[in-house]
């Protein structure tokens, strides 16, 4: 997978085995984005066993079967839906079919992992808050510009250890590049559930995280499609500010204008302020050094470069594994997947000026 390719960026980590091989079987279902290869490496690598998948489209499975011979062609859902051995199904769909797929999934007895944006209605988010209390299973959510990135990581780490005090801001930019033959469903709002929920989603959940906290509401969202007159229901820009219950604000920009000349995807960067000090992420890349996951720290005891790639890992998997197996809470609550995708769905609703 190539790095100036998003939609098909998956990052591998060192296997860091949380189960043993069988004990933890999964499947993949809808692999209409890639970042369904992101969350299979995240499991495969902590122990979990791919064992199905599945997608209407054969030239997608062929695909997917080049990077995981080990999984076995489904000749439908329900195949892998009436597997008693699946204990999680993970899937990558159309933005606006996911919840209707974890539904399914969730009546089968399975938990659920879906890409971000894990819905794009509020409608949806209800239903999919009334299966989980009817069924207790977990619809999980891949929201992974902090889950699977390295300096995130650690930059979360750093806060949980103090070292730049009580996070009361967070400052995001999550570029990325259109690239070619996005699929058509790309470029309509009522499948992708627009800029601001899709993409936006990193923007908002980081935001709850790192100022921890477990409610907030929308200032102000705003979008608008500079460039893409051949698709007017596309946004190729959108920004929102938060504010959290504890006081905590956050400002995030999205968009679609990565350069050609960048050697990623996008130069995704999060600044944190403390009341002690500032962190800076610079994900995918530390421009003209073509380095990515560094981290910035500035604090009462200096600055700081922490050049973290290949040295923390992806703990978040073997958490999900461990939290279906124990039905605990470790990796991510319910209750913070949920915030997250209402709130991206409502800075949405409000940048369309319908809330």
């Amino acid at each position: 997978m190539s790095i100036k390719d998003g939609m098909n960026y998956a990052p591998k980590g060192k296997p860091q085995p949380v189960v043993q091989p069988g004990d933890f079987v999964f499947a993949a279902a809808a692999l209409d984005h890639g970042h369904i290869y992101g969350m299979c490496n995240g499991l495969v690598e902590a122990g979990a066993t791919l064992k199905w998948v599945y997608d209407p489209e054969p030239q997608k499975i062929e695909q997917f079967l080049k990077q995981y011979p080990q999984a076995k062609v489904a000749p439908t859902l329900e195949a892998i839906l009436n597997d008693p051995t699946v204990k999680l199904v993970a899937g990558a769909g159309i933005p606006a079919e996911r919840c209707a797929l974890g539904l399914k999934v969730m009546d089968a007895g399975k938990d659920y992992f879906t890409d971000k944006a894990p819905l794009t209605t509020l409608e949806q988010l209800a239903a999919a808050k009334a299966k989980v209390a009817q069924t207790g299973l977990k619809y999980a959510v891949y929201y992974s510009e902090r889950l699977h990135v390295e300096s995130a990581v650690f930059a979360g780490q750093l806060v949980r250890d103090g070292a730049i005090g009580r996070v009361i801001q967070t400052l995001g930019m999550g570029p990325h590049r259109e690239g070619t033959g996005r699929p058509d469903w790309f470029y309509f709002k009522k499948r992708f559930g627009g800029i601001l929920c899709d993409i936006g989603s990193h923007q908002i959940e980081q935001f709850l995280f790192y100022t921890d906290n477990s409610e907030a509401h929308v200032v102000a969202a705003q979008t608008q499609n500079f460039a893409h007159p051949q698709y007017p229901e596309f946004e190729d820009f959108g920004d929102a500010m938060l504010k959290g219950e504890n006081g905590a604000s956050g400002y995030f920009r999205c968009d679609w204008f990565t350069p050609q000349g960048l050697s990623t995807w996008g130069d995704g960067r999060l600044t944190l302020l403390g009341t002690e000090g500032y962190i800076e992420i610079r994900k995918y890349v530390d421009i003209t050094r073509q380095e990515q996951d560094v981290v910035y720290l500035v604090n009462k005891e200096g600055e700081f470069r922490y050049p973290v790639a290949g040295k923390v890992g992806f703990p978040f998997f073997g958490e999900l594994i461990l939290d279906c197996l124990n039905r605990t809470e470790n990796a991510m609550t319910q209750a913070h997947a949920f915030k997250a995708a209402e709130l991206c769905v409502r800075a949405q609703m409000l940048a369309n000026g319908v809330a």
